[in-house]
């Protein structure tokens, strides 16, 4: 019985680790980085340096946690940040004009959703890709914001009344800054959504075979119109934050280029490009991950010009890796 009893539990202990290695390989990135980050600098490690690499991480997490939806859903959002850029300049509009926070949050997670519903439901009701309705937003919110800023920056015009949303960039609650506290509440949320709710589990069964999903009951149409929904949604939020860390907009440059950040976060954290596959505290990890290899190279001194090239290889590695582990599943 005991050699039994061994038996199982050695064979339990190799199904827990194989899991752990092809799910959740993000946490051996971490712990990796974690180490090179100490060769680079003494005080990479410190508490202090810690809270601020995911404080650093929260607005692209945030975003990253809507992306994790559309991509596990097999699709792709590529105006997240023309998303960004055209809520966080209205709202640095709305703010001014009424210098009220909660006015302010409550419009900035309005439109970025109406923003993410007019691309869910050329996606999900007229049934054209999610890349060219992505690629077209992306061109028609970047020019909006350019539009109403006249590309220049738009700046928070009362210092007293900046000085509560400053706060919320910048203040701290029981030691840690609130930014932290809003991304670790915001992916507990999504988490739940997606490991406790039917909804969750339609993503994940459009993602893995639409057809399938439609021969199951799944209003698949009005499930990617919510999908999007919620990206857009949040991509307000992380806006609002956006808007409060900088007290400014700058309607040429703001949330230029996020998307390809949003999406090596997903990818570092394990989703599947496919669809069907991925997890909410990947897209978590896999974004402090991104900031903590900038971190890295800026310690080593890596010239900034490099850093997109250093994220496409990250992409495209976190591909092909997580390719090679299904792979292993599957045998």
């Amino acid at each position: 019985m005991k050699k039994i009893d061994k038996a199982l539990v050695l064979d339990k202990s190799k199904v827990i680790i194989k899991n752990v290695v092809v799910n959740h390989n993000y946490l051996f990135s971490l712990i990796a980085l974690l180490l090179i980050g100490a060769i680079a600098s003494p005080n990479f490690l410190s508490a202090a340096n810690l809270i601020q690499l995911v404080r650093a991480s929260a607005i692209i997490g945030i975003i990253a946690l809507g992306m994790s939806l559309v991509i596990i859903s097999g699709n792709i959002d590529l105006s997240v940040g023309s998303i960004l850029g055209l809520t966080a300049t209205i709202s640095v509009m709305v703010y001014n004009g009424t210098g009220n926070m909660l006015v302010t949050l409550l419009f900035a997670l309005a439109l970025g959703g109406v923003l993410g519903l007019i691309n869910g439901f050329f996606i999900g009701k007229t049934h054209v890709a999610a890349f060219i309705v992505t690629l077209a937003t992306l061109a028609a919110y970047r020019s909006l914001t350019v539009q109403i800023g006249s590309g220049g920056p738009l700046l928070i015009n009362n210092d007293f009344y900046y000085a509560g949303l400053r706060n919320i960039g910048y203040g701290v609650f029981l030691g840690i800054p609130w930014v932290v506290w809003i991304f670790v509440l915001v992916t507990l949320l999504v988490w739940a959504i997606m490991t406790k709710t039917k909804f969750g589990r339609y993503v994940y069964a459009i993602g893995s075979n639409e057809k399938a999903a439609k021969l199951a009951g799944i209003k698949v149409d009005s499930v990617k119109v919510l999908i999007f929904t919620i990206a857009g949604t949040l991509t307000g939020l992380a806006a609002f934050l956006y808007m409060a860390r900088f007290g400014s907009v700058d309607t040429a440059t703001a949330g230029r280029g996020f998307e390809l950040d949003v999406i090596a976060a997903v990818a570092i954290g394990g989703a599947s490009m496919a669809g069907g596959k991925g997890f909410i505290q990947g897209s978590f990890f896999g974004a402090i991950i991104l900031y903590s290899i900038n971190a890295i190279l800026n310690a080593f001194g890596v010239s900034a010009l490099l850093t997109d090239l250093i994220k496409g290889v990250l992409i495209l590695g976190a591909v092909l890796v997580q390719r090679s582990l299904n792979r292993q599943k599957e045998a």
